[in-house]
């Protein structure tokens, strides 16, 4: 790994931290949201949701494109659909209108998520793979802990709007960035074989400083791109159960992302302080992922994880007791989200090893795209348990339960080492 290779991996962290506050923004905005419009909790519940829904589309339909056309132009692609739908949301003047430039928000986060996981396993060498992962992987919580110190300034003063507005400009900053120190994939390159294909990849080495190939590595009749390729007999398996796994932990770790904001307002503190009680559950998220990521160059990858998701269960479920002072709810809040995205860590970390290079990004997408359904049905959920009138502490063991959904499918799950 020479130093080009990392700065193009930190990159990634800083997309991802992109991401990381793009979807948060929402929660930090939620209560002013509902302040201003009179929005219900069940409403505000589809409100958190929708750019998860969005995510969940752009996953899907973005990874596959992250195959066909190159990691690099659908990086860029998704970092202007996020600009505008920040932008948009910053000045939307009711729910509908909000909702779609959230939709479009998500549709960017979530081809940006399959594309950058795929890039980062691509630039990054054998021996530091997990590790690039996993700072990849935390670069959601820091943005949330970066994006957080700045929101609560914000919110003393301006509102909800400025935090989208802040988003916006903090996205289209990155494109720049992407077209200067992001190359493509040599990976990529290799198996698409575009016209000047070799030429392309021998300047991306001789930047990297390494040496270049003499020829490229298969006959493009062996190349194959298709989504259909995650359903073939050597792969289904693996694809039903990591989507499985994902989709169900989502449920718990966005419950506590999308609700802690509301539920911190609801025990009697200020916006202000909500907004701090997030930005410690994003400690804990950087926090726990960096050390997954550490411990994972030594461990069985796959067993750490399901161990991870056990302890985040157990720590929503204490989450919900509930706390008199602003203390003890961030410390519950940062105990279960350290585990929480230590578990994603894991996931992505995964998704990388068991898909092959021509369906890496596809794989990686689907897997994220319906995961993300389980991200956009957790504040749904929440929101309409809490308007039957459950408290905190039955809410919290419901969605925990995620976590130990997914652990038993990835228990059931054969890793694999992919080319």
């Amino acid at each position: 790994m020479r130093a080009w290779q990392w700065a193009a991996v930190i990159v990634t962290v800083g997309l991802n931290a992109l991401d990381g506050f793009d979807v948060l923004s929402i929660s930090f905005a939620a209560p002013g949201i509902a302040k201003d419009w009179g929005v219900d909790k069940a409403t505000l519940g589809w409100v958190l949701s929708t750019e998860l829904l969005g995510m969940a589309f752009g996953s899907m339909m973005l990874g596959g494109a992250a195959d066909r056309l190159g990691r690099r132009p659908t990086i860029l692609g998704c970092l202007v659909a996020m600009t505008i739908g920040m932008f948009g949301a910053a000045h939307a003047d009711a729910v509908p209108t909000l909702l779609v430039f959230r939709l479009l928000t998500g549709f960017g986060i979530g081809g940006m998520l399959a594309s950058i996981n795929a890039a980062a396993a691509e630039i990054s060498n054998n021996r530091w793979r997990n590790l690039a992962m996993a700072l990849m992987v935390i670069g959601y919580p820091l943005g949330g802990v970066l994006g957080g110190t700045v929101v609560q300034k914000m919110l003393t003063s301006g509102s909800w709007r400025d935090v989208f507005a802040f988003g916006a400009y903090a996205t289209a900053a990155f494109v720049p960035i992407v077209w200067f120190l992001v190359p493509e994939s040599v990976a990529f390159l290799d198996r698409a074989r575009l016209p000047g294909a070799l030429e392309k990849i021998n300047r991306i080495l001789q930047r990297f400083g390494h040496a270049p190939l003499p020829s490229l590595s298969r006959p493009k009749a062996e190349v194959r791109r298709s989504l259909a390729d995650i359903f073939k007999p050597g792969l289904v398996a693996t694809t039903i159960l990591i989507t499985c796994a994902y989709f169900a932990h989502a449920t718990n770790f966005y419950y506590i992302l999308k609700w802690v904001p509301k539920i911190v307002v609801d025990l009697g503190f200020t916006p202000k302080a909500a907004a701090g009680v997030l930005t410690w559950a994003n400690v804990g998220g950087a926090t726990g992922g960096a050390i997954f990521g550490l411990i994972a160059t030594r461990v069985d990858l796959k067993w750490l994880t399901i161990f991870t998701l056990l302890l985040a269960a157990i720590m929503t479920t204490w989450f919900g007791h509930g706390a008199v002072d602003l203390t003890s709810l961030s410390l519950r809040v940062g105990a279960a989200c350290f585990f929480g995205n230590a578990a994603f860590v894991g996931f992505y970390s995964l998704f990388a090893k068991v898909f092959p290079t021509h369906v890496r990004a596809t794989g990686t997408g689907f897997a994220i795209g319906v995961g993300r359904g389980g991200a956009a049905l957790a504040p749904v959920c929440a929101g309409y348990l809490f308007q039957s009138g459950l408290g905190l502490q039955t809410v919290s063991i419901c969605m925990a339960s995620g976590s130990l959904i997914g652990l038993l499918a990835l228990a059931a799950l054969t890793a694999r080492r992919a080319d």
